[in-house]
């Protein structure tokens, strides 16, 4: 279990001044931001969630594999650690926070920036010389160094999609041309924050595991494909193509500026319903990463079950697999989003749905204006009994 998190992660910058100055602009590197960082996980138990079905793990043997850069995909045979070579491999382990509680943790001093972006924790592990070459990431990251040392290079320019230019032929996405202009090597508790598309370059020094808190930056392209798939939902009245008393044409081959322009009127006004438009994005935002559902419990759980609970001492916790978040109506009513579901919810439901979605763990005090209703003790139930809620004992 880590350490409790310090009152303030970014050094001496606040959350505010963090988000105004670097957020999406710079790099920044926090030397001691989580002073006596203690990995909840040690490497061998890393790789043993590697071998676990239901786990999402990479090995990247820069040397040793088939070829230079060979890239291997899990659940791994406990036989393929011991074989692998003393130095250049990374072991890439996606999704713990989901996997282990202790690493869900890990995310509370990253909240100060909204839940639907926190993407998930990814771990990795790396021998002397274990790197995945240099490279860009589309999303912001934060890149927490919980053992061992690592020498990270970066060039402050970010790269854009279009000019990306990669090493043909490997499994791993490698720059071409890398520069650097900073190099810095980091221990344990160091923090380095990293916008989009700078191109960084992590090698480990010594055995080191990197914790990689990255952010949910979804495209244009995927939002259309999405809301594509769920045109049903956000249309309300279908409304087709219309072209009264048009002129005679002599080339009816051309696709006029007049019939485009309905066209492209038709497309846009399909999306003027802005509130069936925010509960479809509620409910995608929500929906849990990579097909994964949190586990049902294994007896049914009662109302008077929480309230019992709550009161002798235990806590009440979001699943890290269930995505929570909410969009408020007004003062007194909100549209509650978990796991892709939607609760609409108004007075005390609402201020209760508010305070599920501020924090993933709960004790008797931020639930006692909540206990003595019956139906909100029958909200939490249900949640419960979906597996998007459980309690715990800590």
């Amino acid at each position: 279990m880590p350490p409790p998190a310090p009152a303030v992660l970014l050094g001496d910058l606040t959350p505010d001044v963090f988000l105004r100055d670097y957020w999406q602009q710079q790099p920044l590197l926090i030397r001691n931001a989580w002073p006596d960082f203690v990995s909840p996980l040690s490497p061998e138990e890393l790789a043993g969630l590697a071998c676990d079905e239901g786990s999402t793990a990479r090995l990247v043997l820069e040397e040793g594999g088939a070829y230079p850069w060979e890239m291997r995909f899990g659940p791994f045979a406990v036989e393929e650690f011991t074989s692998l070579p003393p130095t250049h491999w990374s072991l890439l382990v996606q999704e713990v926070d989901r996997l282990v509680p202790a690493v869900a943790d890990v995310l509370q001093p990253f909240r100060f920036v909204p839940n639907w972006r926190i993407d998930d924790v990814q771990i990795s592990y790396a021998p002397a010389h274990g790197n995945v070459g240099a490279h860009v990431d589309s999303y912001d990251v934060f890149l927490l160094q919980a053992q061992g040392q690592r020498r990270w290079q970066i060039s402050y320019d970010p790269i854009p999609e279009a000019e990306e230019a990669f090493v043909p032929d490997a499994d791993v996405r490698i720059l071409q041309e890398f520069t650097p202009e900073a190099t810095w090597v980091v221990g344990p508790g160091d923090l380095l924050y990293l916008p989009p598309r700078v191109p960084h370059y992590g090698v480990a020094l010594e055995d080191c595991m990197t914790y990689s808190i990255g952010f949910r930056a979804p495209s244009r392209t995927e939002l259309l494909q999405a809301a594509g798939g769920a045109a049903d939902a956000l249309v309300a009245e279908d409304v087709r193509y219309a072209d009264p008393a048009p002129p005679a044409r002599t080339h009816t081959g051309e696709i006029t500026a007049a019939e485009r322009a309905a066209l492209r009127t038709l497309l846009r006004e399909a999306l003027r319903d802005d509130a069936a438009l925010d509960d479809w994005l509620g409910r995608y935002l929500t929906q849990p990463t990579r097909g994964a559902r949190p586990p049902l419990p294994e007896e049914r759980i009662k109302p008077s079950d929480i309230r019992r609970a709550v009161q002798e001492g235990g806590r009440l916790r979001r699943s890290a697999i269930a995505h929570f978040a909410h969009i408020a109506h007004g003062e007194e009513q909100v549209t509650l989003f978990v796991c892709g579901q939607a609760y609409t919810l108004s007075g005390a439901a609402a201020r209760l749905a508010v305070t599920l979605t501020s924090s993933p763990c709960l004790d008797s005090a931020a639930l006692a204006p909540f206990l003595d209703d019956g139906q909100l003790l029958l909200l939490l139930a249900e949640l419960a009994n979906e597996g998007y809620l459980y309690l715990s004992s800590t």
